[in-house]
């Protein structure tokens, strides 16, 4: 065999290589990875994520705490303001958070795939407030909501290597700040007024400054075996009108997945996140409760999820991708007290074409 032949046969074994992968189930990453594949040079793809977490209980560093310790020996951070009473009296139970995604990708050339990302989302916390001064008695509850767009994120996926049936590439990109930080509600204070404030930070929409996202991705395949790692992060560039910025974040996370069917994978995850308290503070956050705290604010959480991917290969659903993954936590060390986190839930549907 000449040197051509060499090269027209690798040429060919590396499309077709390409062209396997991307009509397999577990091509994409399980749906809770971001940024995970890149394209060929003229392709499209759109996308919809769900995503469902739901928080309840308190926990300061590895430890849970009640909310009657809470009350009874956690200083108020405001204590000296008017109507400000010495420890905390208003105690979060649970919170849920409902975030819809829309994305869409575009592949200009094989080595650069450019990503858009926007979201609507909804918060919910529950809060018990126990009646001012000191002790356990309980006046009432009350739920403070949030709604809105979020921000928006642009990402390019630049292409480093791609080596048989591995690949490398990274992640850069920015976080738009187009969700809300000025949100209000109404509360019931321990002096059973329910005056209309400023939500604390865990409620706000947006993070009011312009973010970097660096990251950088590898994944592989071989017979009814995927796998990949993704390294990434959230970097504040600066605080925002407010007076302060959300913590920087480092997240890891690695998988694995086994194709079942030519149209069915599994998977398992590993993740890890770290994030670092808010620096500075809103001068219209004042309560006598952890979430408006900037030191209450961030920590370590360690989740192993599992997901599956479904591809449809054939007719009406030829390349349309559904997929689900469920992450439980297995460690946290919050800087508490705060709320933990039970469970995350993602569905998301992508097509690409």
């Amino acid at each position: 065999m000449n040197r051509i032949q060499k090269i027209a046969l690798y040429i060919f074994i590396g499309l077709f290589s390409v062209q396997a992968y991307a009509q397999r189930p577990d091509s994409h990453a399980p749906i809770g990875v971001m940024g995970d594949h890149t394209h060929a040079k003229g392709e499209f793809m759109v996308s919809y994520r769900y995503m469902r977490m739901w928080m309840e209980g308190n926990r300061t560093g590895t430890n849970s705490i009640s909310a009657n310790e809470i009350v009874t020996t956690v200083p108020n951070r405001f204590f000296g303001n008017p109507m400000q009473p010495p420890t905390l009296r208003v105690v979060p139970t649970y919170m849920s958070m409902d975030m819809h995604m829309l994305g869409a990708m575009y592949a200009p050339t094989d080595w650069l795939t450019v990503m858009t990302m926007t979201n609507f989302i909804e918060k919910n916390m529950n809060h018990i407030t126990y009646q001012g001064g000191m002790g356990t008695n309980i006046l009432g509850n009350f739920i403070t909501q949030t709604r809105g767009l979020g921000d928006t994120r642009v990402v390019g996926l630049f292409k480093l290597l791609k080596k048989g049936n591995n690949q490398v590439h990274l992640n850069a990109g920015v976080s738009i700040p187009t969700g809300s930080l000025t949100e209000q509600d109404d509360i019931l204070t321990p002096l059973n007024t329910e005056p209309m404030v400023r939500v604390p930070y865990p409620m706000q929409i947006g993070s009011g400054t312009y973010d970097l996202l660096p990251g950088i991705t590898y994944t592989g395949f071989m017979n009814k075996i995927a796998w990949g790692a993704q390294v990434s992060g959230v970097v504040r560039m600066g605080k925002n009108d407010s007076e302060y910025a959300f913590g920087n974040k480092v997240m890891a996370t690695t998988w694995g997945s086994y194709r079942i069917q030519k149209w069915l994978s599994s998977s398992v995850r590993v993740a890890y996140e770290q994030t670092g308290k808010v620096d500075g503070i809103d001068p219209q956050i004042v309560a006598p409760v952890q979430t408006a705290n900037p030191e209450f604010l961030g920590g370590q959480r360690l989740d192993v999820a599992l997901g599956v991917n479904l591809l449809g290969i054939n007719g009406l659903t030829k390349g349309i991708r559904l997929a689900a993954e469920v992450a439980l936590p297995v460690y946290q060390n919050l800087n508490g007290p705060q709320l933990e986190t039970d469970y995350v839930v993602t569905l998301g549907v992508q097509y690409a074409f």
